[in-house]
């Protein structure tokens, strides 16, 4: 057995703020059992926000000047914070050794970022049980972050979810 220079990177927690991603944390920790982690929360400027109903496209420019005068982006990157504080401490409440990473702009491609910034062994993220036609219509952050991560994805389903 030979020692190591570096240990392993640690797996990447979701975590939204979601029951769905608070269960996904907790599935980890029973799985993964006590290691280094880090919990990323992913906040989305508006800037990056995309218009999907036709009422959205005429009135997106009015948003993101109304955005900078309100400072909604500071709002949202404020919450992302707290949001983050909470994920880690319950990271910490399973037994993991858990430090925190904000980020920004469309989920996915964040979390995908962060984890290959990180070398993250491992992703783990919690589905929102949506339909497939939801999923087709909204987007499926988890399904996204599985066909881009380029790494291991644990995809934890909603609590009591028979499928």
């Amino acid at each position: 057995m030979t020692d190591r220079a570096d240990p392993p990177a640690g797996a990447l927690l979701c975590f939204d703020g979601s029951s769905d991603a608070a269960h996904a944390i907790t599935v980890a920790g029973a799985l993964l059992g006590s290691r280094v982690v880090t919990v990323v929360t992913v906040w989305e400027p508006v800037a990056v926000w995309a218009p999907y109903d036709p009422a959205a496209l005429m009135s997106a420019g009015v948003s993101r000047l109304a955005s900078e005068d309100l400072g909604l982006d500071e709002i949202a990157e404020d919450i992302a914070r707290e949001t983050l504080a909470r994920g880690v401490r319950l990271a910490g409440e399973v037994g993991f050794q858990a430090s925190g990473k904000l980020a920004s702009g469309k989920a996915w491609r964040a979390i995908c970022e962060a984890a290959k910034e990180i070398d993250a062994s491992s992703i783990v993220v919690g589905a929102r049980g949506l339909s497939r036609v939801q999923s087709a219509l909204l987007g499926s952050v988890s399904g996204a972050v599985v066909n881009h991560a380029g790494r291991p994805v644990l995809v934890v389903p909603v609590a009591g979810d028979p499928s």
